[in-house]
């Protein structure tokens, strides 16, 4: 069973010509959502709220196959992003969470057959939820292979100082950190080389650097390794992170590999590859609506 813990929240999708779209969303929550459309077990760690929006949230998941034992349901309202859509397609949010459902989130057992642990965006940031994910973080079993998305939001972010120790804490026993190169300006600025560092340094096995259209960047201690991403026609990219990092989930867990095996160049190599192509069917669709594992390469195919 992986396990993604994080926000559900809607997206106030805001379109080049000024027209509004809700769309169900949350870093966490996409990620959830690839991993059970790639046929993985997968349970979803977040706060949902009672209301009308929350409901849809609740029953997208368990459309795409995401088990609801840890979600955690709230009277209080539906967390709302305002996505803000540029002429690439590229978003930039604005959010509105005072007072409800996503940041109350509160310790809950995990699974016994708990294997990943995915968590990130504003889990990191949200009180109580961010202090309960670390927690979460620090407690799981030597055997559970931890993958830590920054996703990182300034705007909600005020006191970055706080934001990274608690990264720094995190990293003590994160295995996989997936950063885009925004979240690497905002870690470390004008120095994308000193942030890998730092996050190889506080402890990570691997750090998987995506950078938009271009390739993303595989980086261990002393090796490093490149993976091309494919030209596509570009929708929006709501979501397309989210996608990439819980398709790297649940390629490695498919294949029953764990935290020893990310050693393993030409693993790691593949299950890039693999959650590459993921992103990028992603991208050519309207809000993040990552694909099925049966509308993939071969790639994808049932693994033993």
């Amino acid at each position: 069973m992986i396990v993604v813990g994080g926000e559900a929240l809607v997206d106030l999708v805001i379109g080049r010509d000024g027209q509004v779209e809700a769309k169900l969303g949350g870093g966490p929550f996409n990620a959830a959502r690839a991993i059970g459309r790639l046929g993985s077990a997968v349970s979803f760690l977040g706060a949902i709220s009672a209301d009308r929006f929350g409901t849809l949230l609740h029953d997208r998941l368990l459309a795409d196959g995401v088990d609801d034992r840890l979600v955690q349901f709230r009277e209080l309202p539906t967390t709302l992003a305002a996505a803000e859509l540029d002429e690439t397609g590229a978003a930039t949010y604005r959010f509105y969470f005072a007072e409800t459902a996503a940041s109350d989130l509160h310790p809950a057992a995990m699974p016994d057959d708990l294997s990943i642990l995915h968590v990130g965006t504003l889990g990191m940031v949200l009180e109580p939820m961010a202090t309960t994910l670390e927690a979460t973080v620090r407690a799981v079993g030597d055997d559970v292979l931890v993958m830590l998305d920054p996703n990182c939001r300034p705007r909600v972010t005020p006191d970055r100082t706080a934001y990274l120790a608690r990264l720094e804490r995190m990293l003590q026993r994160a295995d996989v950190v997936k950063v885009s190169t925004e979240d690497l300006a905002f870690l470390t600025p004008g120095d994308d080389g000193a942030g890998v560092a730092n996050l190889l340094e506080g402890g990570a096995s691997v750090v998987l650097h995506t950078d938009g259209g271009r390739a993303v960047h595989i980086h261990w201690k002393g090796d490093h390794l490149e993976v091309p991403v494919p030209a596509v026609d570009v929708v929006d990219t709501i979501g397309a992170g989210d996608a990439f990092g819980g398709a790297f989930a649940a390629w490695w867990d498919q294949r029953g590999l764990g935290r020893n095996d990310l050693a393993d160049r030409v693993a790691v190599g593949a299950a890039v590859t693999a959650a590459v192509e993921v992103a990028a069917v992603s991208c050519t669709r309207a809000g993040a609506q990552p694909p099925r594992r049966d509308e993939l390469a071969e790639k994808w195919s049932p693994h033993p």
